[in-house]
């Protein structure tokens, strides 16, 4: 492996391999076929993507996810708004075309999908709220916040689910849950990627 001169590996170096590489999650910089995935199931789910209020919850900072569903959402002309404690939503993302949004109600009332992400403590060098007691209080989709989320609104998460915080488990195996569908999902786009990259088209 080289390093650029900025000390960051190049991993993509033709001088190294000569071959496809798939990024399968790199840390809190992106996720693509997670963002596939999501984005496959939007559109199945939705019939489009291009439109859609897309909300995404939870910890920005450190979510790879996020990175990549931001990115693969603008891109097809989805509208986004992120929310979560201040700490864990910079208000930087606003250059890229999010919307920044403190209060949970605000930020799904209109939404047609939820995405929403677990608190990475094991990517965190310090404590950016209280507890998680009250991350779920302020930010955790439940019962009582369902009551301003449309019956339309379908409700995502990546997994692993913290229950109780991020995502009660009333909601999560709700009737407006597609998180087992993302996962079915997950399986054949994966698929669909290692069989592109493998040259199977040639």
């Amino acid at each position: 492996m080289r390093h650029s001169a900025a000390g960051a590996p190049n991993f993509l170096s033709r001088e190294l391999a000569d071959c496809s590489i798939v990024n399968a999650g790199d840390g809190a910089h992106s996720h693509p076929t997670q963002a596939l995935l999501d984005l496959f199931t939007m559109r199945e789910k939705k019939g489009r993507i291009e439109g859609l209020n897309v909300a995404i919850i939870g910890d920005i900072l450190h979510s790879r996810v996020a990175r990549s569903n931001i990115w693969g959402l603008l891109k097809l002309g989805a509208n986004v708004t992120i929310s979560g404690p201040a700490t864990l939503v910079p208000k930087e993302f606003e250059k890229i075309g999010v919307r920044v949004c403190r209060n949970l109600k605000d930020a799904v009332k209109d939404a047609d999908v939820i995405n929403l992400l677990r608190i990475q403590h094991e990517r965190q060098r310090t404590e950016y709220f209280p507890g998680t007691g009250e991350y779920a209080k302020f930010y955790g989709i439940n019962p009582d916040s369902m009551k301003y989320i449309s019956p339309e609104t379908l409700i995502m998460h990546p997994g692993p689910i913290n229950r109780g915080v991020e995502l009660d488990s009333a909601i999560a195996d709700g009737p407006q849950s597609v998180i087992l569908e993302q996962v079915t999902n997950g399986l054949a786009v994966r698929m669909a990627v290692l069989f592109l990259v493998a040259g199977a088209l040639k």
